[in-house]
Parts: structure tokens; sequence; C-alpha cells
């Protein structure tokens, strides 16, 4: 009788011991999923400031154009000022805070998008050295924000998996992990653009 407490006492010993490596392991590893996603929510901010800073020359540059268009500076200097008011940290990353937040870069995006259509008729502006280097910044900072938000995405959709799955999301809910929201395509991009010639 003796014996079979002993055993008992060992195998539930055994159990708690798994159970207590096994919570362990999982919890590390949701920190770590945890971890990279803002690392790379970091990597996003930091390129998505990076076009902002480069908006402000870029503006400053298309000024000296005479009779540059004013409306479409202030379009854009208001849609800059509205995006860099949206700070985010990883763990306000709900559907709603990504919606005004890709909202207001897409605002951003559309303001540039009328300024370089715009600058098209103003053949010096076109020309000048300053306006064409940073025109090839703004593409390349353009192309890291694309890739930015590709690995952001990546790192969401693995942290997601990992705390919606179980058993791992018994433990990542009673240390109140949640899934986090990504950034989606923009409203009408399933639908390829009509062209006509």
């Amino acid at each position: 009788m003796k014996g079979t407490r002993n055993l008992t006492i060992l195998v539930v010993l055994g159990l708690l011991l798994i159970l207590g490596v096994w919570g362990c392991n999982g919890y590390n590893a949701v920190i770590k999923q945890d971890e990279t996603v803002k690392k790379t929510w970091n990597n996003v901010n930091t390129e998505y400031q990076k076009r902002s800073d480069l908006v402000g020359n870029l503006v400053n540059t298309v000024k000296g154009a005479a009779n540059f268009e004013q409306e479409t500076l202030t379009k854009l200097v208001e849609a800059r000022a509205k995006a860099t008011s949206i700070n985010l940290t990883a763990d306000q990353l709900t559907p709603e805070n990504m919606a005004k937040f890709q909202e207001a870069q897409g605002q951003m995006s559309g303001a540039l998008s009328r300024l370089l259509a715009v600058v098209e008729n103003y053949p010096d502006l076109k020309a000048s050295q300053n306006f064409l280097q940073l025109q090839r910044q703004l593409e390349e900072i353009e192309n890291d924000v694309r890739n930015s938000r590709k690995s952001f995405n990546e790192a969401i959709n693995t942290y997601n998996t990992k705390v919606r799955s179980f058993p791992v999301n018994l433990l990542a809910g009673m240390f109140g992990f949640k899934a986090k929201e990504g950034f989606k395509a923009d409203e009408g991009a399933e639908k390829a653009p009509k062209v006509e010639f």
C-alpha cells in the first residue's frame, strides 16, 4: 500500500514537472513571438517616419516652384500631420486602431501621388536635381515600407497562430496575450484596375 502511494506521488510529481516544463516553454515561445511583433512594428514605424521626414523636404523643394498649386501642398501637409499624429505601440494593434493608422497613411500616400502627378506640369521642377533626388529617395522608402509591412504581417501571423493554437491558447489567455491586427489590403485592391487606351 505504501509502495502504491509512493508510485502515485511520483506519477503526480512527474506530471506536474512535465506540465511546468511545457508551460514555461509555451510561455517563452509566446513572449518570443510578441517581441518579434514589437520589433517588426518598430521597423514599420521607422519607415513611415523616414517617409514623413522626406515629405517635409519635398514640400519645401516644391514650394520654391513659381505658381505651384497651393491646394496640393496644403493637402499633403495636412495628410502628413494626421499620419504622424497616430502613434500606436505593438500592444495597441486592435482592428480599430490599425484601420485608423492605415487610413491616415493611405491619405498621405494619396496626397504624395497627387503631388507627383501635378509636378508633371512643371518641367523645370521635374528637371531639378534636388527634386529628382528626393523622388528617388521616396521610391526607395515606399519599397522599404512595403517590405516592412510584409515582415510585420508575417510576424503577426506567426504570433496569432501561436496564441490561438491549443493548448498554448490556455496559457496565452491566462497571461493576457491576445491576437493582434496586421495590415490589410486597401479597399478595392482585389479588383484589377480598368485600363483604357
